[in-house]
């Protein structure tokens, strides 16, 4: 009995217009990771809400808890470009969570900086990337 070779994965050449490499974005990574991070953080802020603010456990849940849930669907969502828009408005939620506890202005302003690191040089990146990969295609085709 004779088996066929199985086919394995196509490969593509590093660097080759359909590498799937060539077209991952550092903005995507580092901005889904700040999301993830700053999930935890808000989840770890409902305790801190209902002791510090004397807050219903109910609504310490829902909000802290809803921050936390909403930061890794939108990491999951930074496939599409208003993905980020949603990641900024996350931003000013878990700032404005000063209200209930004043050290989330810290907390929150610091995910907001790393927010707006990651987003703005992610950009940078990107650009930067897709102009090389236009002059090494420039390059290789003449």
């Amino acid at each position: 009995m004779s088996v066929a070779p199985e086919e394995g994965p196509r490969l593509v050449p590093a660097g080759a217009p359909d590498d799937p490499e060539r077209h991952k974005s550092p903005r995507r990574g580092m901005c889904a990771a700040v999301l993830f991070l700053e999930a935890i953080a808000l989840a770890l802020t409902v305790p801190v809400i209902i002791r510090v603010s004397d807050v219903d456990p109910a609504v310490a849940v829902a909000v802290g808890g809803g921050l936390a849930l909403a930061c890794l669907v939108v990491s999951g969502l930074l496939r599409r470009p208003w993905g980020y828009t949603v990641g900024w408005v996350l931003q000013v939620g878990a700032v404005g969570l000063a209200v209930l506890v004043p050290a989330m202005l810290f907390l929150g302003g610091l995910f907001a900086g790393l927010w707006a690191t990651a987003d703005l040089l992610g950009r940078k990146i990107d650009r930067e990337r897709g102009a090389a990969w236009q002059q090494y295609d420039a390059a290789d085709g003449a």
